[in-house]
């Protein structure tokens, strides 16, 4: 009689002590139905590898840690091909002419160069990476600490987040403005 209260409270122990399912890697999503804000935008797991991946495939090299260099600055409101998450995917992974490479196996025009085969799941995380740095993610997901734990506020945190804007790409041909 005293081993059914001792059972029954080990049972709801173990019970209680279930952990919760996380998905560490889901299933990519093609960029047509795409479900981006559950599965990137709001997630700052996927944030964190963003950023990873953006310090590992030399992104720094051109935009500069969101600043702009080589590359247009990532941390403004203006945005040559537009900042939608879509728009965004498609840069990444296609390329744009006058020197953003392609990231996903296949570029959108012969002149653009091919510099690797990202899984679409990396791509999507970068995606959210890139418009946290503008603040255009959740301020409740976007990263809260820098990954080496250095003593400076988070992307997210420097200034409000810009309204963005879509500017056309300079041609060329044509005189810079």
């Amino acid at each position: 009689m005293r081993r059914s209260p001792l059972l029954l409270l080990a049972a709801l122990a173990f019970v209680g002590c279930q952990r919760e399912d996380r998905e560490f890697h889901p299933v990519p999503p093609s960029s047509e139905n795409v479900q981006y804000p559950e599965d990137y935008e709001g997630n700052a797991y996927s944030h964190s590898e963003g950023r990873q991946l953006f310090q590992a495939m030399n992104c720094n090299g051109c935009h500069a840690d969101g600043g702009g260099a080589i590359g247009p600055a990532l941390m403004d409101e203006k945005w040559v091909y537009g900042f939608q998450p879509k728009q965004i995917f498609e840069t990444i992974a296609h390329g744009r002419p006058n020197g953003m490479p392609s990231f996903g196996g296949k570029a959108s025009a012969p002149e653009i160069n091919v510099v690797g085969r990202l899984p679409e799941s990396q791509i999507w995380k970068l995606v959210g990476y890139v418009r946290s740095l503008s603040g255009l993610a959740p301020s409740n997901a976007a990263n809260g600490r820098d990954d080496h734990m250095w003593r400076r506020p988070p992307e997210h945190t420097i200034r409000p987040p810009p309204k963005p804007v879509v500017e056309p790409p300079v041609d060329a041909g044509d005189k810079p403005r």
